[in-house]
């Protein structure tokens, strides 16, 4: 809101019509340039209508970017300018350093990571190298959003979200959503207004402390200031019928008789978060039958627990090497590829190929998958009763973890195992293929 923007050479206004979704932001303009005052139309913010209607379906987006029982989605967004989380693409900037520790520190079965960058970051890098800088991440489970298409869904999805002083972070904090800013600069922004003060209050990630002890501490304390919703609009639900009566009142020409209704934000394809880095698995059995099994996608060293660990790699990892290394190799597929022939030759065809691995997993859907051992056992491995939150893949761990550790198959075939991920458990059967 400042002449330079606003007026053109000759000092009179660029727009003919400048909308405005609150008060409180005409008194900013009448005082910072009140020769374009006379343009200011108040009409709400259509974003925040669309987002206030789309909230009812949050689960399904949650759903659609693959966040199931007990899991957690933290959403990284970042504006365009070099003091932003995603900076410059110079080595200091935050958010790029940020995400091999977010992948190394949060399991990979316990939260989903997904970045929101604003679409200058896009025009200005280019989406060739946005997708180069970002690679590993994706590959370890990063859901990296459509910066027109996706983001307010992905919003609404949230749980945490990581940000800096755009507007993408400040409809988060209106929704409701803990916030966490990892660059929050004050300078550029008016002093009188609402983002001044949410940048301001706002909790800070400190990057040199763990990060995951800053996001639960941040879950566990967060209580909604109403005054950001407050902000974002005087007239929420109005802006479609505000926005076209200004129009057809500037083309002079009557409405149509039809209500004036904004587009619903459509439903995001599914996107599933299959890592296919390799996996350090940790794993403990608290119990009979039970077995509790922590992934992380590294690259740095998985935090310090109690237990044991191995090493799972899917076949289709760029990190080929890792994959004669590997105690389990797994992949995801459909049951009836004959590119692989069935399950059970693929099965069979990795143990063979790699001598050190002690269980191939063949996932055939959401819910099951079949798995070979060294000893030549073929079995398949099934959740119930509501358990296809978890990635197949875990159970496969989960008995390698089980045989590992001296137990017999046997006992397993009257009662199946119990997988722990997190806090949430999973009942899976056990029989013979």
């Amino acid at each position: 809101m400042s002449p330079e923007w606003l007026l053109d050479a000759d000092g009179r206004p660029v727009a003919d019509t400048l909308v405005l979704s609150h008060p409180e932001q005409y008194e900013r303009l009448r005082a910072a340039c009140p020769e374009a005052a006379s343009t200011a139309v108040l009409a709400g913010d259509p974003c925040w209508d669309r987002l206030l209607a789309a909230r009812p379906y949050r689960e399904r987006y949650r759903r659609a970017l693959d966040v199931g029982r007990g899991r957690q989605l933290i959403v990284l967004t970042s504006t365009w300018n070099p003091e932003s989380l995603f900076g410059d693409g110079g080595g200091d900037d935050l958010l790029p350093s940020l995400l091999p520790r977010l992948t190394s520190e949060f399991p990979a079965d316990e939260y989903r990571l997904a970045a929101v960058l604003h679409p200058n970051v896009w025009h200005g890098h280019g989406p060739g190298q946005i997708r180069a800088w970002l690679d590993r991440a994706r590959r370890a489970g990063l859901a990296l959003i459509d910066p027109l298409k996706g983001w307010r869904q992905t919003l609404i999805a949230a749980d945490v979200v990581i940000g800096d002083h755009g507007s993408v972070t400040y409809y988060a904090a209106a929704l409701g959503r803990p916030v966490l800013l990892g660059a929050a600069p004050l300078e550029g922004l008016d002093p009188r207004a609402p983002v001044y003060d949410f940048v301001r209050g706002a909790p800070r990630l400190d990057p040199s402390l763990p990060l995951r002890a800053q996001v639960e501490s941040l879950l566990e304390h967060h209580q909604r200031p109403p005054e950001h919703a407050e902000f974002i609009s005087s007239l929420p639900g109005e802006s479609a019928a505000r926005l076209r009566r200004h129009f057809y009142d500037a083309l002079g020409i009557p409405e149509p008789d039809l209500p004036a209704r904004l587009e619903p934000l459509p439903l995001p394809a599914y996107e599933a978060s299959a890592p296919t880095v390799p996996l350090h698995v940790l794993s403990r059995l608290p119990g009979a039958g039970e077995i509790a099994v922590t992934r992380y996608t590294g690259p740095h060293q998985a935090p310090y627990e109690e237990g044991e660990t191995h090493l799972a790699v899917c076949e289709d990892t760029r990190e080929v090497d890792q994959l004669a290394l590997a105690d389990v190799v797994f992949r995801h597929g459909e049951a009836d590829d004959r590119r692989f022939g069935s399950p059970a030759e693929w099965t069979a065809e990795v143990l063979d190929r790699h001598p050190h691995c002690a269980l191939a997993a063949y996932v055939t859907g959401p819910e099951s998958c079949v798995v070979r051992t060294r000893a030549g056992a073929l079995l398949r491995l099934t959740a119930v009763a509501g358990g296809a939150d978890a990635d197949p893949a875990v159970y496969a761990s989960a008995l390698h973890a089980w045989l590992a550790s001296g137990k017999s198959l046997e006992e397993l075939f009257g009662r199946g195992m119990t997988v722990r991920t997190g806090a949430v458990t999973h009942a899976v059967t056990v029989v013979r293929a």
